[in-house]
């Protein structure tokens, strides 16, 4: 199944949950964590504002971990790839995300060295803690999208990812979620104005979903509408202002979203 928050007719409130269905989306009462049920509303799918697919209570992220990344990473920086040896998390800010079709804006402070990462996105379900590798997945609701941008300036110079990968709109995430995937067979494809950058088995991780998982859970509850973000694989090029990123994951869809750059603040 496939779940969406839209607004349409120009509505100003807080955005529904819908199901997309082929072309249409046919809005509910209720939400997907709870209960719920169909309306009779419809709308085309193309006349509705497609607003991020939920925001999550704790936003987890997963660093390096891909083979090809990690050591295109070590490359740059002259070292020998150090393969991790256990499952390790990161956090990622909620002012950074926005929806699909939305604007990624370029600071205005900003290098030419903007990049994009397409992530996989897990989706929890269900309130979980000590989750084991049997029933880790038992928590998992669904999957959707993420393309974690960095300014890779700020992330050499920084001691920490404070503004490299949490400015404002550095998040894309969306279209929707998908509760039943392929995880075995799925590929993210890359596609920077329309021409393929990049493309990798989504599921060639060092760590899977479920040691994320049994990790998390030794330490922090996780609750419905909480995601990991669970890494990428291959490099990006110097992104700009105009570029158009979209980001397909076989069985989920494809995020897109444009780079813009910041308009010049107002003279006071």
């Amino acid at each position: 199944m496939r779940w969406l928050q839209f607004t349409a007719n120009g509505d100003t409130g807080h955005p529904y949950w819908g199901i997309v269905e082929g072309d249409r989306v046919t809005a509910v009462s209720g939400d997907p964590f709870g209960e719920w049920q169909r309306t009779q509303r419809s709308h085309a799918l193309a006349d509705v504002k497609i607003e991020l697919p939920v925001m999550p209570r704790t936003f987890y992220c997963v660093g390096l971990n891909y083979l090809k990344h990690l050591k295109e990473a070590a490359d740059k920086a002259g070292t020998v790839p150090n393969v991790p040896d256990r499952p390790e998390i990161g956090y990622r800010a909620q002012n950074a995300l926005i929806a699909h079709d939305e604007d990624v804006v370029i600071p205005a402070t900003a290098t030419e060295k903007i990049h994009y990462e397409g992530e996989l996105v897990v989706v929890i379900g269900k309130k979980a803690k000590h989750l084991t590798e049997r029933d880790a997945m038992s928590c998992v609701f669904g999957y959707t999208i993420g393309n974690d941008v960095s300014e890779r300036s700020w992330q050499k110079a920084d001691r920490g990812l404070w503004r490299a990968k949490n400015a404002d709109t550095f998040k894309p995430m969306g279209p929707w979620i998908e509760t039943s995937v392929d995880l075995g067979n799925m590929e993210t494809i890359v596609r920077v104005n329309g021409r393929e950058s990049n493309r990798f088995h989504t599921n060639d991780m060092i760590f899977g979903i479920v040691p994320f998982i049994v990790e998390l859970t030794k330490y922090f509850t996780l609750w419905p509408g909480d995601v990991i973000w669970m890494g990428t694989d291959g490099a990006s090029p110097d992104l700009k202002a105009g570029d158009v990123v979209e980001i397909e994951i076989t069985g989920i869809g494809t995020l897109r979203n444009r780079f813009v750059a910041e308009a010049a603040p107002a003279s006071k």
